[in-house]
């Protein structure tokens, strides 16, 4: 589902927030590549329940392959940038060094004008929040009404509600926006769907920097004067433990 949204957050490790910062870019990586393996699986559809007249003169087991095979492709062609409504999500900070990394604030609308038309064969800078089911429901291709190619690139169990995320999508990103996040072995064919996408953003794309409860004394001055340096108009908080309740609170930093 598309909306519009003024601030969507990134989650990131210390290393992750001065990389991206350092380099002002935003990540994008292979849909086949996320940490849930259901993620944008084409077995998230179901293709079996086709007539004989939808088959088109091709036995059922072939004129289902070739329908389904489009929705196998989308997912190795889809670089997906993975964001969260929500920048106080006790589960997200702890996945993030319990609580000794960042989290980035973005102006999604200047973000949209980087993330543009000539980054890959088909970019949708649009942000489409993720749904999140109890089961799954499949949608019969070859009955329902669904946007078939959403369902798959935004359909997501309902263990992950907590992260309240939204996607921007670039199909087949152009080579020079593309890099390796580690080292690979002398003679190692690096399997092009391992490489992240990193599009270059503006200083003033990064809204807000909130640092973790947790987050070292040298790593949050360094942290501050990365992020000053990018955008001197940001703003910068430390997030605090609420002692009264579940939550966390946050404070500006001065």
């Amino acid at each position: 589902m598309e909306k519009t949204y003024p601030v969507l957050y990134k989650y990131l490790d210390v290393n992750g927030a001065k990389a991206m910062l350092y380099n002002s870019n935003i990540q994008f990586t292979n849909a086949t590549k996320l940490n849930d393996p259901f993620d944008c699986h084409p077995g998230l559809i179901d293709f079996s329940q086709i007539t004989p007249h939808q088959c088109k003169g091709w036995p059922k087991d072939i004129a289902i392959d070739l329908e389904s095979h489009r929705f196998e492709r989308d997912r190795d062609r889809a670089w997906l940038c993975c964001l969260s409504k929500n920048f106080q999500s006790i589960l997200m900070w702890s996945y993030y060094n319990n609580h000794r990394g960042v989290c980035i604030g973005l102006d999604i609308e200047k973000v949209k004008k980087d993330i543009h038309y000539m980054l890959g064969a088909s970019v949708d800078n649009n942000c489409h929040e993720v749904v999140y089911r109890d089961i799954i429901e499949k949608p019969n291709y070859f009955a329902d009404k669904e946007n078939f190619f959403y369902y798959q690139m935004l359909t997501k169990a309902k263990e992950w509600a907590h992260e309240e995320e939204a996607r921007m999508l670039i199909f087949e990103p152009v080579p020079w926006i593309m890099a390796l996040t580690r080292n690979p072995k002398k003679d190692e064919i690096t399997d092009w769907k391992e490489v992240r996408a990193y599009p270059q953003i503006d200083g003033e794309c990064f809204s807000a920097i909130y640092l973790g409860v947790n987050i070292s004394k040298e790593d949050e001055k360094e942290i501050i004067k990365m992020s000053r340096k990018l955008n001197p108009n940001i703003h910068i908080y430390q997030m605090k433990v609420n002692p009264g309740a579940f939550k966390l609170d946050f404070s500006e930093v001065v």
